[in-house]
Order: C-alpha cells, then sequence, then structure tokens
C-alpha cells in the first residue's frame, strides 16, 4: 500500500481558527455589540418586538437568535422560518420581496429587524431593509465579504466580518448573536430553567 502524504492540519486549523480571531474579537466590534444590547432592552422596555430572518444557513442563526433572545433575554423575537410563510409569500410576492411582506403584516412603529446576509446583498434581505427603514424599523444587520454590501449601508447597527469564507462569517455570526444574548441577561453563566 502507496503511503499517503497528509497535510500539516496543525498549521491548517491554527490559520483557520485566526480568521475568527483576526475579526470576531476584536475591540472595534465592542460599540455595535453594546448598540445592539441597548436596542434589545429599549425593545423589551417597550413591550416591542425583534423580527428576525436570514436564508439558508443565515435562516437558521435568526430562529436560533429569536429563540435565545426570547427565552433567555426576555425580548419578544419571532423569526421567518415557518415554510408556509415563506412559500405564500414567496409564491404571491417573489422570494425578493417575501421578507418585507411579512414584515409588513408582523412589524409596529419601533420594532426593530434583524437581518442576516453572508454577501449582504440578497434582495429579499435588502428590501426588507429598505422597507423597514420607511416604517419606523430600526435595522440589525449581520454581514460578511464587502464593507460597502448593500445591506450593511442601510443598517442602523452593523456587525460584519469583512470574510468571503461563509462558514466562519456565519460562525461569527452565531457567536455575536449569542454574545449579545447574555449581555442582555447580564452573565455568561446562567440557568435556563
Amino acid at each position: 500500500m502507496d503511503a499517503q502524504i497528509t497535510p500539516d492540519w496543525n498549521g491548517w486549523l491554527d490559520d483557520y481558527f485566526k480568521r475568527y480571531t483576526a475579526d470576531a474579537f476584536d475591540p472595534r466590534h465592542y460599540p455595535q455589540l453594546v448598540a445592539f444590547r441597548d436596542l434589545a432592552l429599549s425593545i423589551r422596555e417597550r413591550k416591542k418586538k425583534m423580527m428576525f430572518a436570514g436564508n439558508g444557513a443565515s435562516a437558521s442563526i435568526a430562529s436560533h437568535g429569536a429563540v435565545d433572545f426570547t427565552k433567555q433575554g426576555r425580548v419578544r423575537a419571532v423569526d421567518f422560518n415557518e415554510p408556509n410563510l415563506i412559500t405564500c409569500f414567496s409564491n404571491d410576492y417573489g422570494y425578493e420581496n417575501w421578507i418585507w411582506r411579512a414584515m409588513e403584516r408582523y412589524a409596529d412603529a419601533g420594532d426593530a429587524a434583524v437581518l442576516i446576509s453572508v454577501s449582504g446583498s440578497s434582495p429579499n434581505a435588502v428590501k426588507a431593509a429598505e422597507w423597514a427603514k420607511k416604517n419606523d424599523v430600526t435595522v440589525v444587520t449581520f454581514t460578511g465579504k464587502s464593507p460597502d454590501n448593500p445591506l450593511k449601508q442601510l443598517g442602523d447597527i452593523n456587525l460584519h466580518i469583512p470574510s468571503g469564507a461563509y462558514n466562519v462569517v456565519e460562525g461569527v455570526h452565531n457567536i455575536w448573536l449569542t454574545t449579545v444574548v447574555d449581555m442582555v441577561v447580564g452573565q455568561a453563566e446562567y440557568s435556563v430553567t
């Protein structure tokens, strides 16, 4: 049997995880994390809500965020990942319009939309942000890739990682969302019951 040469996985992993540490944990993001925490507390105090949406893995991150803000943070939050909602609104209004059309039915002035898109150019997320800006809904964006992406340009609070590595960006988005939940709670370790 021929011997196989394997890559230096230690070096590969070191380089890979540097992608996280170089951006995810940089203090330059602290003001935006604090701003998101302050918004969440304001939403809770004013009895408003946060609406979460994304596509693909970002939809899963949106669901995770909505559940944790609701349960742990006691901030009313919903996500738009119900297949019937997505397919109904997409069928009737087009996939690029379904998020803002859903927001049109759910949003009240003073709510917040948390829109997650690695590219920051998903048409349905961008159109939702445009609708939110016109209807007194604060826009929080989680994006990657270009810092000039269209979604980030529409955000009031922007959490951005300048990377095109989708799994890294999605992992960082999840870390940032759950970090803000713990900031709302006020500690990292607590009972979840």
